[in-house]
C-alpha cells in the first residue's frame, strides 16, 4: 500500500498587504528627527563665523548624508503602509522632492517675473512694458538678430554636423577627427567669445595689432577689417562662434544615429541603381529624421537664449544686440520692462522646448 504525502501550501498573503502601525510610528518619528537635523545643519551653515573648511566638510556630510537619510526614512514610512497605498505613494516619495525644488527655483521666479512685468516701478503699468518691448527700435533690432541666430546658426550647426558625421564615419581617422571637432564643446561660451575676439582683433590706427583672421587677410595683400564692429556683417561673424562650438554636439548625435541605419537598406538602394547621394537623401535622411529634428530643436533653443557670446565679444554694440542682452541691459534700471523682455524670451523658447520634449517621447527618450 502506497502512502501519499499531502503538502500543505504556505499561507497566501492578501493582495492588499497589511499596514504596520508600530513601524509607521517609528518611521514618522525618524522622519521628523531627520528634518530637524537638516534644519539645524542649515542654520549652522548660515553662521558666518564658522571656518570655511569646517563649513565645507559639514555641508558635504549634511547634504549627501541628509538627503540619503531623508529618502531612507521616508521609504520606511511608505513601506509600513499596505501594498495598495504603498504602490500609490512610493513614486512620489522619490520624485516629489525634485519636483518641489524645480517648482521653487523655476516656477516661482517665473511667476514673480510675470507679475513684475506689469509694473513700472511701484505703479501698475498693465501691458505698457510689452508694447514697448515690441515697438522699441533696439528690441526690434534684437528680434531681427535673434532670427538670424535661429536660422543661420541652427542650420549651420545641423548641416555641418551631419556632413562631418558622414565623412568621419568613412575615414580611417574617425576617432581623431571627431575628437578635434568635438573639442570646442569643452569650452564655455564665455571662453569661446574671448578666443574669437583675438581671432577677429584689429587696431589699425595705432601700432598694428591684428588677430588671426586679419593676419591671413594682410598676408594675402588685403587690409585689416573690423569684422565684429561692422554692422550688417558682424552678427554673422558672431554666429560663426556658435557653429564652431555646437557642430561637435550635432556631429556626435548624428554619428550615433548613422551607425544605426541598417546596411541592408543601403545595399538594396544601391542594387536598385541609386547613387551614394540618392541613397543618403532617400534612405539615410528619412531613417534618422527624428534625430535631425531633435538636434535642430535643441540647438534652436541655444540660439534663442544666446547671450554669452554677444555680451563678451561686442557687449551688444554695433547692432548686435539680442533679446537676452536687452534684458540684461534694461532690467537693472527698469525691472518691469526687463521682466517683460524676459517673459517674451520665455514665450519664444517654450514652444520649441515643448516640441523637443514631444520628439524625445516619440523616440522613447523618457
Amino acid at each position: 500500500m502506497q502512502r501519499t504525502t499531502e503538502l500543505t501550501p504556505p499561507p497566501v498573503r492578501s493582495a492588499g498587504g497589511e499596514a504596520s502601525p508600530t513601524r509607521a510610528m517609528i518611521a514618522l518619528v525618524a522622519l521628523i528627527a531627520v528634518i530637524a537635523v537638516l534644519w539645524l545643519g542649515f542654520d549652522f551653515l548660515r553662521n558666518r563665523d564658522v571656518p570655511q573648511i569646517l563649513g565645507g566638510v559639514v555641508a558635504v556630510i549634511w547634504g549627501v548624508g541628509g538627503v540619503a537619510a531623508l529618502f531612507t526614512v521616508a521609504n520606511m514610512l511608505v513601506e509600513s503602509f499596505s501594498n495598495k497605498w504603498r504602490d500609490r505613494i512610493q513614486p512620489y516619495i522619490f520624485v516629489g522632492p525634485a519636483v518641489a525644488l524645480l517648482g521653487w527655483f523655476l516656477l516661482t521666479p517665473t511667476l514673480r517675473t510675470l507679475w513684475q512685468s506689469f509694473f513700472a516701478g511701484k505703479d501698475f503699468a498693465g501691458l505698457d512694458n510689452y508694447v514697448k518691448a515690441f515697438t522699441n527700435r533696439e528690441m526690434l533690432q534684437a528680434f531681427q538678430n535673434n532670427a538670424l541666430w535661429l536660422v543661420v546658426g541652427t542650420s549651420g550647426c545641423v548641416i555641418f554636423g551631419l556632413l562631418i558625421a558622414v565623412l568621419a564615419d568613412r575615414s580611417r581617422f574617425e576617432n581623431v577627427a571627431k575628437a578635434l571637432i568635438f573639442l570646442p564643446m569643452a569650452i564655455s561660451f564665455v571662453g569661446a567669445g574671448i578666443i574669437w575676439r583675438f581671432v577677429y582683433a584689429v587696431q589699425p590706427r595705432e601700432d598694428p595689432q591684428i588677430g588671426l583672421l586679419n593676419a591671413i587677410v594682410t598676408g594675402m595683400g588685403g587690409e585689416p577689417q573690423a569684422w565684429i564692429q561692422t554692422p550688417g556683417l558682424n552678427t554673422y561673424f558672431l554666429i560663426l562662434v556658435l557653429i564652431w562650438m555646437q557642430t561637435g554636439f550635432a556631429m556626435v548625435i548624428f554619428s550615433a544615429a548613422l551607425k544605426g541605419v541598417p546596411e541592408d537598406l543601403l545595399e538594396a538602394a544601391r542594387l536598385d541603381g541609386a547613387s551614394e547621394v540618392q541613397a543618403f537623401f532617400r534612405v539615410v535622411v528619412p531613417y534618422i529624421q527624428g534625430t535631425i529634428i531633435t538636434v535642430t530643436t535643441t540647438i534652436a533653443i541655444f540660439t534663442l537664449k544666446i547671450f554669452d557670446v554677444v555680451i563678451v565679444m561686442t557687449g551688444g554694440q554695433f547692432n548686435t544686440d539680442v533679446v537676452a542682452t536687452q534684458f540684461y541691459k534694461n532690467y537693472f534700471n527698469n525691472p518691469g520692462y526687463g521682466s517683460a523682455i524676459a517673459i517674451v524670451l520665455f514665450i519664444a523658447v517654450l514652444p520649441v522646448m515643448i516640441y523637443n520634449l514631444r520628439q524625445f517621447r516619440k523616440q522613447e527618450g523618457f
